[in-house]
């Protein structure tokens, strides 16, 4: 089963050298163990554009959708056997980047 692995942060600020460092050891480990789909970093949240095309036309707002304290600033794709390996994979990633994680599982995506 594929999970979402969000990275949540309350800074605009980029991982430091020994964060990259670490994430960069997380995703050899995600990779070597099978579980790698995909992962990448977000630019700062005031580079956001929003667009809404509910209703008869787009409409399109600069900045971030919600004015909160913190932000998705990054984000895993994997690949678990079930929540609990998912769950285990996050505590490792989350102590590589220093960061909150969120894990949710994609709907009606099998694994691979």
């Amino acid at each position: 089963m594929h999970y979402l692995v969000s990275v949540v942060d309350d800074s605009a600020g980029l991982a430091t050298p020994d964060e990259m460092t670490a994430i960069n050891a997380f995703n050899d480990r995600l990779k070597a163990r099978g579980h790698w789909v995909f992962a990448g970093g977000l630019a700062a949240p005031g580079t956001a554009t929003v667009i809404d095309h509910r209703g008869a036309e787009a409409i399109v707002t600069d900045g971030p959708f919600v004015e909160t304290k913190e932000h998705l600033a990054g984000l895993w794709v994997i690949e678990a056997a079930d929540l609990d390996v998912a769950l285990e994979l996050a505590a490792e990633g989350s102590k590589a980047c220093n960061r909150k994680l969120e894990v949710r599982p994609f709907l009606g995506v099998a694994s691979g």
